[in-house]
């Protein structure tokens, strides 16, 4: 916490022009009192002290948690769709959602929208401004949101964890897509030959080796060629003998990951084997048992 109290610094608001001397110094936004500077701390340091028994979900201010339970009373609920909302000023904005209408307009672009915060975060497209600084290295971001996700970086969190396996991540989108590994979605379609991928990565290198036959990477050590850096690596390891991945539970380490998920399974019953509906035959990753299907059950 930073107090500049002889400051004669004033953060322009659009409701008054009070003194705000308290900053931030993660953020760097300003607060007219040391109480409201504390309350705000708690965003950052992730304190709760109200929760809410219906949901489960807690916040770090009295007035905040007040809010919240105006959605589970019905206070202030759409007449149109049966939302309920926080505040009389939330359902005025999701009002907006229904009727189209978009008061704040961009005055370099002209484009429109609906709340006057949505139009502050456009305009630093335009004016290239990023005020939320990171205090462990010289990045700075235009949100708010995306200096907090960022931090995770630094501090290690990986507050989105999958359900079906121990994996854990620090965005929700890098979960999203790990959970294509367990539901088989393959949103990624070649346009060539209609052939599906779970992973933009994985449509990339298809095109790369298929259709466009294109392996600029060579081996060092013999003659052969790859499509990507990443394959050069992998066959590199064949001449240097190295193995990266090492158990977790003992001194063994492996070459391909594939092999340290097999000895994961096989000698500390860690994982998930994936059973043919058929037959029931178990295999160590979903592509082969998808390979298995094909060749032995005629499945797609």
């Amino acid at each position: 916490m930073k107090i500049e109290a002889d400051s004669n610094d004033v953060t322009e608001h659009p409701h008054d022009d009070k003194p705000r001397p308290y900053v931030c110094t993660v953020c760097e936004k300003r607060f007219t009192t040391r109480g409201q500077l504390n309350v705000h701390k708690k965003r950052h340091t992730g304190e709760n002290l109200y929760s809410c028994a219906q949901c489960e979900k807690s916040y770090s201010s009295q007035g905040s948690f007040r809010k919240h339970m105006n959605i589970h009373r019905g206070k202030y609920k759409c007449t149109e769709c049966g939302k309920c909302c926080e505040s009389r000023l939330h359902l005025a904005v999701h009002r907006r959602s229904h009727s189209g209408e978009k008061p704040f307009e961009c005055t370099v672009c002209s484009k429109r929208f609906t709340r006057a915060d949505h139009l502050l975060r456009h305009s630093r497209i335009h004016s290239g401004e990023k005020p939320y600084k990171c205090d462990m290295c010289d990045k700075a971001f235009s949100e708010s949101g995306t200096l907090n996700t960022h931090m995770r970086v630094h501090t290690g969190d990986k507050p989105y964890k999958c359900s079906l396996c121990s994996k854990a991540f620090n965005q929700s989108g890098h979960l999203a897509i790990h959970m294509r590994v367990h539901s088989g979605d393959k949103p990624y379609k070649c346009l060539l030959c209609n052939k599906c991928f779970s992973f933009l990565s994985d449509l990339q290198k298809h095109n790369d080796r298929i259709h466009i036959n294109s392996r600029p990477y060579h081996c060092p050590h013999c003659r052969k060629m790859f499509a990507t850096n990443a394959e050069l690596k992998h066959h590199v390891r064949i001449h240097t003998g190295t193995k990266p991945y090492s158990c977790r539970h003992c001194s063994d380490c492996f070459t391909w990951p594939v092999q340290l998920k097999t000895h994961l399974l096989k000698s500390h019953n860690e994982g998930t084997w994936f059973t043919c509906d058929i037959c029931h035959k178990q295999f160590i990753t979903r592509g082969s048992m998808n390979q298995h299907s094909r060749r032995r059950h005629g499945h797609v």
